[in-house]
């Protein structure tokens, strides 16, 4: 048997790799192991939930507070210990997280291959996502397996003169997620009743998403992106449903700023099956993070992405995503457009998702087989 040691620590790779996990478990001949680091606890525990994923190995290294040097130090020990333990013939890692990063980096110092799931996004600038687009390019150089979502994504990665015999285009395994979870719903609704509230409450309104919680936006983009939000809700036919990330940096800016507004509805992060749900209920996506920009186009929502630059430039040339910064004027006026010109919101809605066709991981798990000549 040969085993697999998938390493995740955030609520978007739990998301990501629950597909592969299952995946790979269907490979006679490999036995796959899961380590959790926990950097976010219990965003990362809804996902675990829902999946039914029972972790083998939980470091549960979230600490209140702790900088991005103690996360890194502790997460390089914690790793390294599990993998002297586990002794795994290839370590899993995904995306951009400081866990990504530092898996890598620990099955490197150990002489284990790597895969890297959802490999080559590229924004062209280390501040911005930051430190995720660092943290993506440190993995590149040490992953023997590069698991790129798209041809640009690959493409990316061969102008870092990464071997092209290693990069294999796959999909991104979040559209599997994402489809698999929506059947669950409709065959069970209980799964995603805890919107039925709102979804009475606004009915008739032309419902917005809101994420926000990238750190660059921390200070003065924030505020600005809650006056755009309290702007947007003075129209009387739209409602926001805004599921806030509890970091102090954006709650605290999104109180002063909005209050209570009674067709504003700030509520506690979203379990997974429950975001599936308010995608399919919202209009328009207003957010600034990465994994939205690929699971709103597969149902069909048009997303104003709050950001300058984007490691997932496949959106906005396919015409599903538009960047609109953090300036209040270009948020509102952007939503505007969509709100009021049919035209425009159809062009975006009916735009091809350039991210996927749900069997990414079924591919995956196929390359990571052959690999050992399964």
């Amino acid at each position: 048997m040969k085993r697999i040691l998938l390493v995740f620590g955030t609520r978007p790779e739990a998301i990501k790799l629950f597909p592969v996990a299952r995946a790979l478990a269907e490979v006679p001949g490999l036995e796959v192991r899961t380590c959790v680091t926990a950097q976010h606890r219990g965003l990362l525990d809804q996902v675990l939930n829902i999946a039914g994923l029972k972790p083998d190995i939980d470091l549960d290294l979230m600490e209140p507070g702790q900088t991005l040097d103690q996360l890194t130090a502790r997460l390089l020990t914690g790793l390294g210990g599990v993998m002297d333990s586990e002794k795994p013939d290839r370590v899993i890692v995904q995306g951009d997280t400081a866990t990504a990063m530092v898996g890598a980096l620990a099955a490197y110092y150990r002489k284990v291959p790597v895969s890297h799931v959802e490999a080559g996004l590229r924004s062209g600038d280390i501040y911005q996502p930051w430190p995720e687009e660092v943290n993506r390019r440190m993995v590149a150089p040490i992953a023997d397996q590069h698991f790129a979502p798209t041809e640009t994504a690959a493409a990316a990665l061969k102008r870092e003169n990464i071997d092209p015999a290693t990069i294999h285009i796959t999909g991104n395994t979040v559209i599997d997620a994402l489809l698999a979870t929506q059947a669950r719903i409709a065959d069970d609704p209980s799964m995603a009743a805890g919107l039925d509230e709102l979804a009475a409450r606004f009915a008739g309104k032309r419902l917005v998403l809101v994420t926000t919680h990238r750190r660059e936006n921390f200070g003065d983009g924030m505020e600005n992106i809650a006056r755009a939000l309290g702007r947007i809700a003075d129209r009387d036919d739209v409602a926001i449903l805004f599921p806030m990330h509890p970091n102090p940096n954006v709650v605290a800016a999104m109180k002063a700023v909005l209050g209570d507004r009674p067709n504003i509805a700030r509520i506690d992060p979203l379990d997974y099956s429950h975001f599936i749900r308010a995608l399919g209920m919202c209009e328009i996506v207003l957010s600034d993070s990465g994994g939205v920009q690929e699971e709103a186009p597969a149902l069909g929502k048009p997303v104003l992405v709050m950001r300058e630059t984007t490691e997932r430039p496949e959106g906005v040339e396919a015409g599903t995503a538009k960047l609109v910064g953090t300036d209040e004027m270009r948020i509102v006026a952007e939503m505007s457009k969509l709100l009021d010109d049919p035209a425009a919101y159809s062009a975006m809605a009916r735009a091809h998702n350039p991210f996927g066709d749900g069997h990414a991981s079924a591919r995956i798990a196929k390359i990571v087989a052959s690999g050992f000549g399964l």
